[in-house]
């Protein structure tokens, strides 16, 4: 039987980026989600996921979009760059997390 190593050692800085990515993007499909459904497709400040929506319908843009975010992401943490998937975890937070929990509590 052919054992693969993998392609770094396992780091638990990795692990914990990878989990907090990955809730990051499951907020962030929620609360997109919910605000197009809630407030209207204008709302979505990324102009190729609004496109997307107009074209496709708004939970299978979302889902798409969340599904390649997440591919991508767990393509950084097998090649081991958990700082730069750490900094664009913390990106995300601040840059649709913020907004769209700012802007749903007050709907």
């Amino acid at each position: 039987m052919l054992l693969r190593r993998p392609l770094v050692p396992r780091s638990r800085f990795g692990d914990a980026v990878i989990v907090l990515f990955l809730l990051a993007q499951a907020a962030d499909g929620v609360m997109t989600y919910v605000g197009v459904t809630t407030l209207g497709v204008h709302i979505e400040a990324n102009p190729v996921l609004a496109s997307l929506m107009v074209m496709f319908g708004q939970g299978t843009a979302v889902a798409g979009a969340k599904l390649v975010a997440v591919g991508f992401g767990i393509s950084l943490h097998l090649v081991g760059v958990h700082r730069i998937l750490a900094i664009l975890t913390g990106i995300y937070f601040v840059g649709a997390i913020l907004p769209w929990a700012g802007l749903l509590l007050f709907v």
